[in-house]
Parts: structure tokens; C-alpha cells; sequence
């Protein structure tokens, strides 16, 4: 998931991370003040470590965006809510961004928390608001011919990849979810996937992971399928997901579809509930755009499905780094010259200016191919329209092109 969450650490559970009581001791009068106040209330003992990592971590963005005022003007349901949003920063104060949304409303509902995450992160005003577009027509940076072919910039065919992260608009959030409602909203995406089988161009099966699902794979098929990258691993180790609830009740209500082809997937019940991708190794961007743009309509049109979605600020995700399209569109790229050192590190330099993100080919925290291949994908996903990802990630490729070819 494309988190701006550092890696966990493993020395110590850090539910309770010893918070430096000397942060204590440096508050102004105004921050002792709120501290008091905070400390009398119901929400004391969580209201207290927010004001401490506001003091100790500094890219904690949700604590640092966390206002007492705010917070302390809301009923007590509302209080509640936003502080389970915010429980994985909280308790991993190491958190980029330390916030999930619990319900699709949230993101409405505590729009003076979530619109001044979502400017610091994305870079973006408060008042900003999302449009979705997937038309290619008139994006700047798009080929004459308006093919987004990578042979033009002298690659070979690379794997390629696009996913949206969805989400049904009458189902809580993965992290606010009850064990039924998981298992209700596989049951409800197995009549959606029994369409699909029906037509020629996806056809395919489902595979799940709920013990006694008509569809059910063992332990070895699943073991494959996280191998082959087709399936997500145990959200259970990670514990920005444990915290915000998102990983609770593995692994009732997870699954995949694939298609008969195996270049279209759909991941169920991972951080949103659906995360819909299209892959294939080719050398025309365009193949994985067009064809996710069309499955993800055909999956919308299903009657009775619905996608959450907002109207300032587009499709609604689990985390605010993918808000708005949800998309993330990547192909795995060898940087041989770049990576000789063996790592990344002078990857993510020169691609970093550039807006592109640089993962292993495992996906994130892993590390890259052995042969200096990488995953690159634009890095921007909210204020900015589905076709200028796609048009972004091929005039990212050149560009990047250009700088491996002059570091030979």
C-alpha cells in the first residue's frame, strides 16, 4: 500500500512507545493549558499522547494536524470516531500519516481534520476538490497518436501494472469492519465475480481465504499465489494495519479474482475492500489503462454494487494517500546503472524530482531485482485525473530513461 508509513520496528511493541516525559517539561503555557484540559476529560489518556507527539514527531502528519479546539467541539460519537481514524498514529507515532478513514463519510464528515491531512500530504489547499477523468483527450505530455508506447523510447516490454483501490459505499471501511461484515461483503463480490466468469473476455475464479467458502484454497495454493504476486501476504505483521483495525479477523473475507487470463485481478478485503488491476508484459501503456478502465465499469454497472466516493474529493480509500483516484500505475523497469551500488538509493534520487516512487519489485519495503529492476510508479493519486497518471508514469519512464543511459 502506498503508505508513507516507515517499517515497522521490531525491538519493541510500540502500542505504548515510551513517549520522552522531558517533551513534558518544554510545553508553552498553551500547550500546558490544553494538556490539563485534555487530562480531565473522558479521551485523557489518548489526548495527552497526541499533544506528546506533536512535540516528538514532528512527520506524524494526523498528530500534527490533530487540533484539541476541533476535537473538543464534537458530541461524544463524533469524539469517538475521529479518535479510532487516528488510532494507528497514536500508537505507532513513527507514522507518516498516521490516520485511516473508519466509514466512507469520514472524509466529509471531519472534513476540518481529513482536508488539512490532505493538503499537507498531497500538497494541495484545504479547499482543494478532486475530479475524475479517465480520457486521454488534450493531457498534456500525451503522444500525437496518442499511444503511450514505450518501444518509442527504445524499451523492451515491461511488466506493467495499474490498480484502483475501491470501496462499497454501504459496508463500513476495512478498519471499522465487524468479522460479518466481512464475510457479508465477500459473499456480496462472489455474485459480482459470478457475472464476470459468465463473459468471454474475463471469465476466471475466485479464490478465498475463509475457512469452509465454497471457494476456499489451502494454505499451500494461497503460499503460490503470494509468490506469483497475484495475492497479498498477512496483513497481520504490519502493524500500522493491526492498529487501525484494518488487518483484524485474517483471514475471514479476503480473496482474489483472477481472470482466465490472469491479467486482470480483483483483491478483496486487503486496506480497501476491493483493489482492481489490470496487468500484462507488453510495451503500450495504454492496454492496461483501457482494459482497467472498462473492468472497473463493468464491476461498477453489477446492480446492487456501489462505489463510496465523495463529492469533493473522489473515490474514498481507507488511507488519504489514496484518496481521489485510488490509482496507482507502475511498470518494473531494470536501472542497472542507477542500482549498481546494489540499492535503490541513487534511484529514488533522481526519480524522486521527477514525481515517480521507487519500490522493490515485491512491492513496498522490498527490496530490488537482482538484475537492478525496479518498480516505478507516479506518486501523486489525489487532485490529479486517472489520464494524467498513466501520461505521467510514460513521460516519467523517458525521462528516467535518460538519466540511467547517461550514468552507464
Amino acid at each position: 500500500h502506498t503508505h508513507t508509513h516507515k517499517t515497522p520496528t521490531t525491538q519493541h511493541d510500540n502500542t505504548h512507545a515510551p513517549l520522552n516525559h522531558v517533551a513534558i517539561m518544554s510545553f508553552t503555557a498553551a500547550e500546558a493549558a490544553q494538556l490539563k484540559k485534555a487530562v480531565e476529560g473522558p479521551n485523557a489518556e489518548a489526548l495527552a499522547r497526541i499533544l506528546l507527539i506533536k512535540k516528538l514527531y514532528p512527520d506524524n502528519i494526523a498528530m500534527q494536524k490533530f487540533d484539541l479546539d476541533y476535537f473538543g467541539s464534537l458530541g461524544a460519537e463524533d469524539q469517538a470516531a475521529l479518535l479510532q481514524c487516528a488510532r494507528s498514529g497514536i500508537e505507532n507515532p513513527d507514522s507518516g500519516m498516521g490516520c485511516y478513514a473508519m466509514q466512507p463519510a469520514d472524509y466529509d464528515r471531519f472534513k476540518p481534520f481529513f482536508s488539512k491531512v490532505l493538503a499537507a500530504y498531497h500538497r494541495v489547499g484545504e479547499d482543494a476538490k478532486h475530479v475524475n477523468d479517465w480520457s486521454l483527450e488534450g493531457v498534456d505530455g500525451l503522444p500525437e497518436d496518442g499511444k503511450l508506447d514505450l518501444t518509442k523510447l527504445g524499451l523492451p516490454e515491461l511488466s506493467m501494472r495499474v490498480r484502483v483501490g475501491r470501496n462499497l459505499a454501504d459496508f463500513p471501511l476495512p478498519g471499522a469492519m465487524t468479522k460479518d461484515d466481512r464475510i457479508n461483503l465477500e459473499k456480496k463480490m462472489c455474485e459480482a465475480f459470478d457475472k464476470l466468469k459468465a463473459m468471454p473476455e474475463y471469465g476466471g475464479g475466485y479464490n478465498s481465504l475463509t475457512p469452509d467458502h465454497p471457494d476456499h484454497i489451502s494454505d499451500e495454493q494461497y503460499q503460490e499465489l503470494v509468490k506469483a504476486h497475484v495475492m497479498f501476504k498477512d496483513m497481520a505483521a504490519d502493524t500500522y494495519l493491526s492498529t487501525a483495525g484494518i488487518a483484524s479477523d485474517w483471514p475471514y473475507g479476503r480473496g482474489c479474482y483472477v481472470s482466465e487470463d490472469k491479467g486482470f485481478i480483483i483483491w478483496v478485503g486487503e486496506e480497501d475492500h476491493l483493489r482492481i488491476m489490470c496487468m500484462k508484459k507488453g510495451a503500450l501503456l495504454n492496454d492496461v489503462f483501457d482494459r482497467l478502465h472498462t473492468a472497473q465499469s463493468v464491476v461498477e454497472s453489477i446492480e446492487g454494487l456501489s462505489f463510496a466516493k465523495s463529492s469533493d474529493y473522489g473515490y474514498v480509500t481507507s488511507c488519504p494517500t489514496n484518496l481521489g483516484t485510488g490509482m496507482r500505475a507502475s511498470v518494473h523497469i531494470p536501472l542497472p546503472n542507477l542500482t549498481k551500488d546494489g540499492t535503490d538509493k541513487k534511484a529514488k534520487e533522481v526519480a524522486k524530482p521527477l514525481g515517480l516512487s521507487v519500490r522493490g519489485t515485491g512491492g513496498e519495503h522490498t527490496p530490488i531485482g537482482a538484475d537492478g529492476t525496479c518498480d516505478i510508479s507516479p506518486s501523486a493519486r489525489f487532485c490529479i485525473k486517472e489520464a494524467e497518471i498513466i501520461t505521467a508514469l510514460y513521460k516519467g519512464i523517458k525521462l528516467l530513461k535518460e538519466k540511467e543511459d547517461a550514468a552507464a
